[in-house]
Formats: structure tokens, C-alpha cells, sequence
């Protein structure tokens, strides 16, 4: 089935112009009359906690909101920045985007493609995309927009009981979508050619049949595309329920493109530490990358050749006839010496794994895993990924009349018991091509301290921002979380700086918790905004259909704080003293300044006072009197009806103090009756406690020892069997079943749609063949179910224990 993508319609260009610019309106985006609405949220079809995210951005100046009770997506348009620098204005009327076809689930998340074209509506009982750009309706601000199932088939037949874990748009291709379903399968579907069977499908198998030791190191959870990095642009980073991490390398969607220059450097830096190796593994490996890349990209021969250079080229449909991929993994921890624990990723954290997100920083790989119990994991890859292959193992090719790859399919097993732990203080020639799955450097783990939560635990969904890669988002039933990481092991090796390990720091954004105790989340929508200024905002949405928009601050969140040593505490005497001012100068409080007495003769008391000499006595003694005290008095009388006006202000203040603690006083001591009735009933109430404890204590079965670590572990064990394994059974089972029935009940002689299908070298593949590989997968299928019963087997023992 191939459809066209040209988006140079004569409709679609009415349908994006239908809006006449006089008639809109622009507004606060949380004032939009379809977020003030009292509408709400529409139906749960499913009493189970899922992730909901019903908000969309294309990057640019277009938000989109589905609406669940209306079943319409609303296209707003919106200005970053305008007319403030932190201001969000809407558009006022939004477009209406309405589906040609009846959506029969409810929509759980919404997720835009690369060039804003599409969109797919994903929820637990279906997967749709609708094309954006469609034909005017005959309702006003209405568009009809083409809407297309996905994978209905595989996923969501009625037979089937197969679970859609996580959807993701390809980062380099605007047609393909990446789904992982609950049968350990990874497929990529191309819209453009086929939407109902995958262009390629990779079934991994982490461990060896019969060396499980439960269903969580067999169940993926959540899946993420790698950034634009070597080889981490063609890397699938899967997560399983046990916390471990797995890479698939290489794999590409047909037609997708990619930058020329990122393309050749990984071909270089092939040929230079690969070829070049003395290791002959090294050698066979970069051989095999060599080869994959040659055949994927043709230019990179011709081109070289030539000499000329391209801005982008496209990958074609290649795979190697002899080969499948190898699941890498799981990525284990990066250690010193030799005594160190060398377990898995995730053994530090309790519970469940539940979501994984994938940031490039700069040439820092970043993997964060989230636990249902709240915490975090941060780790860094410490070395570059490269692609491994199991020779031997060749996959299934589909091919035309003309033998070109239309699909593929292959098994991809874990190889990690061949392979040691990478240590740091290894030599660049003991790692470089020779297999060995990337180690991991952790950075931290962040514990959300979320609030009390059931069995299941918390559901937490992590983005990263859209204008410093450096903080990401948690979204979980308590609120929302900011995470800035503060340091980058490899950006901070390239800039020169030479700092410790700093710990994130971890902000509260929104909490939307009550209590100790959190409801489901009310958010069901979440998206981060930023403009080319350097302004950036987060946008949620309620069920209650009301629209927050928070400023984040950018620029200071990365700034080191910088403490002064050198300077000295100030006393607070000190402080009182400065910002009190002096009432009265401390001269004039020293009082009159002492002035000895003139020379005078011994006679004096014999002169007369009209005499000349008695006079001029007089007036000596008269001066010194007027220079010491008068003007002394004066300098006080000034100094005191100068300071009256702020003497008054400071009585007054002092005045009322008194007064608001003569207030305080008088409310103690009417409070003070009514403390001591509560005091007395709380002696009541702890003597009545302390009574109940006692009948507590006497109770039989009171005086059992806590349990012992052992017993923990063995009870964990036994809580991730009660709420994993039994379920992942049963969906293996039906899963089987299924494949069976549709291979007995397929026609044989369907000649206008049979397909060739080659395996290695051969052109064909029997039936019997595959008959034979259904009995082997029935084989070891019964032997986990072998397993499984022994387990179940202690679990009954463990509960009688208990009981008993």
C-alpha cells in the first residue's frame, strides 16, 4: 500500500490559510477559551495507571491539545516573547482538526513528527497518525484531516493480546514510527509504504532460554532513540523491568537521512582505529561496521572518489545476508579496582523500572532510568558505542521481484557472558572494536520523595528541556520536578575544567500533591517551550481543563556558587550599632571640655572689682565660662530639639511593641485554659495507647523477630514474581498461541500478495522450517513454565509459612 506525502496540495494550503488574520484574537495562552472550558478530560477505559500527555509542540509556533471529549485535535498558534520577553499569547479562534474516521479508544498521548506534518494518537486499544494539513470543512475553523491505523493487526486484534509499551517518532525520518510491544519485540513501521506490516522487526532475547531467574529480566518496559553522536544516531536504547539497559547497533530506517559530515566520521574513525588494530576481533568487527556503512551509503565510495562533499544522504535498504544484530548488554557499571561489585545497572534501586529517557549533552551520552519507588538513576556512557553483529545468525529478508530489501526481521541475542568488565584504567587498545557493551559512569541517583503510594508505585514520565539540555523534567502524581546535572564527565574533560563530581540539584516545579498520600496524577499534559532568545516555559494541562505556563530561569542555573572564606562574621552588636544612629554625639556626652585657669596673682582677692585690673579679670574668667559651658548648652539644646523628632519615633515604636506583646499575652493566657484541657486529654489518650499496646504486646504471634535481609530480598523476589512474571507468562503463552493459529489458517496460494522470502544465501524458506521453529519456541516456552511452577511452588510454601 503506498501513499503520498506530497504536501504541495491545493487543499492543504486552503486548510492552513482558512483562518482570516482580522479575526484573530491573541490572548495569555492560560486564558484560551478551550482550556477555561469546564470540560473534562473524558472516560478511562482502563482502571490502570498510564502515562497521559495530551500536549504537542512543532518546535515552532504551533501547539497542539486533543480534545478527549470532543474526539478533535486543536491546532493553537501561538507568539513566544511577544509583547514582553516572557509573555505566551494564543490565538483566538484555534483550529480544529477532526479525523475522516471514527476513533474507537481513548487517546492516552499525542507526539508530532520532525517536520510537523503528522501526528499520531496512541492509547492503550489503538495507534493512529493524522496528517496535519487537510481539506476545509463546512464547519468554521475545521479541517478534515486524513487519519490512518497502525499496526491493527499485530497489535490490536481481537485475538491478540500483544501490549503497546512505548511509541516513538524515528529523530531522522518524518514517515517511520518505532513501537515496543509487551512480546519483546522492536518494530519500525514506514507510513509511506505499509502500515500494516513493519519495515523491520527485531525480537530480543536478553537472556539464554532456561537461564532466567525471573520474568523482569525478560520484560521490556520503555525503549529511546540515541542523539546525534557516532554511532548513538543509529542506536535503539531498550529498558527492562529489572533496570537493565540494552543497545541495538546499527539499525536505520529505509530513507532516512543524515548529516554527510556525521556519516564520514564514523566511517574514518573506523578505518583508523579498526583496520589499523593489531586485535584481530578489532579488525573483523570495524570490517563488518565498514562494510554495513558502504552498502547503507554508497556515496561515502563514490563520493570519496570524486572528491566532492554532500550536505545529507539517504540510507538505503541494506542488511548483511549472514548476520544479526547483537543485543548489547546489559550495561554494567564502570569500576577501579578489583573487589569492586560489578552488578548490573539498576541493583541500587528497589522495585520496578518503569521509564527510560535518552539526552545528549554536548559529547556527553546521558541514560536516566525511573523506578515506581521514586528515585532516579543517572548515569553517563563512558566510552563511544560501535556495532556488534552475531555472525552465524542470519535474519529474514523480504524482497521483491528484483531482489530489493522491502523488510527485514532477526533474532537478537545477548552475548555478554563473552565479554569482562571494562575498567577505567584499561588501555584504549584492550576496547576499541572489540564488542565490549559501553560501561556505565553514575552520576546519581535522585530520590523524588514522592508521596505513599499502592503496590504498583509511581509512574513517573521524564522530559528534557528545550533550551538547556542540561535540565530535564519529572513528571509524576506529586507534581513536576527540575533536574539540572552539573556535571558532564566528558564536557568537563574537553573545556579543561578539572571540578569533583558535583550532584544534581533537583528544584520543585509543581506539586500537586495534598497530602501524604497522592491521587493520580492531574496532569495530562506537559510540554517545554523556548524562543531563540533564550527564554524558556513549561506548559501543563489538567484534567480539570485548566492551562498553567511557568517561566524557567536559564541563565543563572548553571552558575558555580562562590563563597567568601576570607571574610569575617559580623557581630550582631556590631550590626545593631550600624544601624542605629547615634541620638546625642559622644562629644557632648563626654560633657565641657576642662580649661585650666589663667595666671593670676596672689593679690586678687585684694583688687577691687571697678578696678582696671579686677575688670580685665573678669573678663578672662567670663570668656573661659562662655566658651566652655554656653556654648556647650547651646550645642545640647540644638542637638536635643534636632534628635526630638526621632526620639518621639523611637518612643512610639517602643510603645507599640508593648502594646502588640501586652496583645500576645492576653491571647496566651486566654489559651492557656484551653491547653491545659488538651494537655489533659492527651495524657488520657497516651494512657489509653499505652493500655492497647499492652493488649497488643500480649497478643499471640507478637513477639516475631523482624525479618532478616535474606528474607527481605526472598519477599522481593517474590512481590516482582506476583506482579510480573505471571502476567509476562500468560502474554507469552497467548502471544505463541496466536502466531500458531495465524500460521495454520494463513492461504497457501495467494499469489498476488505472496512475498519471497530469502534466509542467508537461500532464495526460499519451507514451511517445515517454521513449523520447527515454533516447536523449539514451544519448547523453551515450557521450560520457563517449568520454572514459573517451581516458583509458584514457593510462593504457596512462603504464604502457608506466613499464614502459619
Amino acid at each position: 500500500m503506498k501513499y503520498n506525502f506530497d504536501l504541495h496540495v491545493t487543499k492543504m494550503e486552503q486548510g492552513r490559510s482558512s483562518t482570516p488574520k482580522d479575526e484573530v484574537e491573541w490572548i495569555p495562552l492560560g486564558d484560551h477559551p478551550i482550556f477555561t472550558s469546564a470540560a473534562g478530560a473524558g472516560p478511562e477505559s482502563s482502571p490502570a495507571p498510564v502515562t497521559r500527555n495530551l500536549l504537542a509542540w512543532d518546535g515552532a509556533s504551533r501547539l497542539y491539545f486533543w480534545d478527549s471529549e470532543n474526539l478533535c485535535l486543536h491546532r493553537i498558534s501561538i507568539r513566544l516573547g511577544e509583547p514582553e520577553p516572557t509573555s505566551v499569547l494564543a490565538a483566538v479562534p484555534s483550529m480544529v482538526l477532526q479525523a475522516d474516521l471514527q476513533l474507537d479508544f481513548v487517546v492516552h498521548k499525542i507526539s508530532i513528527n520532525r517536520n510537523g506534518s503528522a501526528l499520531f494518537l496512541a492509547g492503550t486499544d489503538g495507534l493512529s497518525v493524522m496528517y496535519l494539513y487537510g481539506r476545509a470543512s463546512s464547519k468554521q475553523n475545521t479541517i478534515i484531516c486524513r487519519t490512518i491505523s497502525v499496526g491493527s493487526k499485530i497489535y490490536f486484534n481481537s485475538s491478540n493480546f500483544i501490549r503497546v509499551l512505548q511509541v516513538l517518532w524515528h529523530p531522522y525520518s518524518d514517515n517511520h514510527l518505532g513501537i515496543l510491544s509487551s512480546d519483546s519485540v522492536f518494530r519500525l513501521f514506514d507510513l509511506s509504504s505499509d502500515i500494516i506490516q513493519p519495515e523491520q522487526e527485531y525480537y530480543l532475547q536478553p537472556v539464554e532460554p532456561g537461564r532466567c531467574k525471573n520474568a523482569t529480566s525478560i520484560c521490556p518496559v520503555d525503549f529511546s532513540f540515541g542523539g546525534d553522536h557516532l554511532w548513538d544516531r543509529f542506536s535503539v536504547f531498550v529498558l527492562f523491568s529489572d533496570g537493565s539497559v540494552y543497545i541495538l547497533c546499527p539499525v536505520v530506517p529505509f530513507g532516512s537521512i543524515y548529516k554527510w559530515e556525521s556519516v564520514m566520521e564514523i566511517h574514518s574513525d573506523a578505518h583508523t582505529f579498526g583496520l589499523k588494530s593489531a586485535n584481530p576481533i578489532a579488525v573483523s568487527n570495524s570490517s563488518l561496521a565498514i562494510s554495513w556503512l558502504e552498502a547503507t551509503f554508497p556515496e561515502l565510495v563514490q563520493q570519496a572518489l570524486e572528491g566532492a562533499d554532500l550536505p545529507s544522504i539517504r540510507a538505503r535498504p541494506y542488511a548483511l545476508f549472514d548476520a544479526s544484530l547483537s543485543l548489547q548488554g546489559p550495561l554494567k557499571k564502570v569500576y577501579h579496582g578489583e573487589n569492586e561489585d560489578v552488578a548490573v545497572c539498576g541493583a541500587e534501586c528497589g522495585g520496578c523500572a518503569v521509564s527510560f529517557l535518552y539526552n545528549i549533552v554536548s559529547k556527553d551520552s546521558i541514560l536516566v532510568t525511573a523506578w515506581n519507588g521514586g528515585q532516579l538513576q543517572i548515569d553517563a556512557l563512558a566510552d563511544e558505542i560501535q556495532p556488534v553483529w552475531n555472525v552465524g545468525s542470519p535474519p529474514r529478508l523480504c524482497v521483491d521481484s528484483c531482489d530489493h530489501i522491502l523488510g527485514l526481521a532477526m533474532i537478537c541475542e545477548s552475548t555478554c557472558s563473552n565479554y569482562s568488565i571494562v575498567k577505567l584504567d584499561q588501555p584504549l587498545d584492550n576496547t576499541v572494536w572489540l564488542g565490549h557493551p559501553p560501561p556505565l559512569l553514575r552520576l546519581a541517583i535522585v530520590d523524588l520523595a514522592l508521596p505513599i503510594k499502592s503496590e504498583s508505585g509511581s509512574i513517573i514520565t521524564m522530559f528534557v528541556d528545550t533550551l538547556m539540555p542540561e535540565r530535564m523534567y519529572a513528571l509524576h502524581d506529586g507534581g513536576i520536578d527540575s533536574i539540572v546535572l552539573h556535571f558532564l564527565p566528558f564536557t568537563s574533560q574537553i573545556s579543561g575544567k578539572n571540578d569533583t563530581m558535583k550532584t544534581p540539584s533537583v528544584h520543585p516545579v509543581l506539586s500537586t500533591c495534598q497530602g501524604e498520600v497522592s491521587s493520580p496524577s492531574p496532569l495530562c499534559g506537559f510540554v517545554s517551550l523556548s524562543d531563540s532568545f533564550g527564554y524558556s516555559w513549561i506548559v501543563g494541562v489538567t484534567i480539570s481543563r485548566e492551562c498553567l505556563v511557568l517561566e524557567m530561569k536559564t541563565w543563572d542555573m548553571l552558575l558555580p556558587i562562590h563563597v567568601d572564606k576570607d571574610s569575617k562574621p559580623t557581630d550582631l552588636d556590631e550590626l545593631k550599632e550600624r544601624e542605629m544612629p547615634d541620638i546625642i554625639s559622644k562629644e557632648l556626652l563626654s560633657g565641657p571640655k576642662v580649661v585650666l585657669a589663667p595666671h593670676t596673682s596672689p593679690n586678687l582677692r585684694s583688687v577691687s572689682a571697678d578696678s582696671i585690673e579686677g575688670r580685665s579679670t573678669l573678663h578672662q574668667y567670663f570668656k573661659l565660662f562662655h566658651e566652655n559651658y554656653v556654648e556647650y548648652a547651646h550645642k545640647v539644646y540644638f542637638e536635643i530639639k534636632h534628635h526630638g523628632p526621632h526620639l518621639k519615633r523611637i518612643i512610639d515604636d517602643q510603645h507599640a511593641r508593648l502594646g502588640v506583646a501586652q496583645q500576645k499575652l492576653s491571647r496566651v493566657e486566654e489559651k492557656q485554659s484551653k491547653l491545659e484541657v488538651r494537655i489533659d486529654h492527651a495524657i488520657q489518650q497516651h494512657g489509653i495507647l499505652k493500655e492497647r499496646l499492652q493488649r497488643l504486646r500480649n497478643l499471640p504471634g507478637a513477639h516475631k523477630k523482624p525479618l532478616s535481609r535474606a528474607e527481605r530480598e526472598f519477599k522481593s523476589e517474590l512481590d516482582q514474581f506476583r506482579g510480573v512474571e505471571l502476567d509476562a507468562l500468560r502474554s507469552s503463552i497467548t502471544a505463541l498461541n496466536a502466531r500458531l493459529r495465524r500460521h495454520t489458517q494463513s492461504p497457501k496460494g495467494n499469489a498476488s500478495k505472496q512475498r519471497v522470502l530469502i534466509t542467508g544465501k537461500n532464495n526460499y524458506v519451507q514451511q517445515d522450517s517454521q513449523v520447527f521453529q515454533l516447536k523449539s519456541s514451544l519448547e523453551k516456552l515450557s521450560l520457563v513454565n517449568s520454572e514459573n511452577s517451581k516458583k509458584v511452588k514457593l510462593v504457596e510454601s512462603a504464604l502457608k509459612d506466613s499464614s502459619v
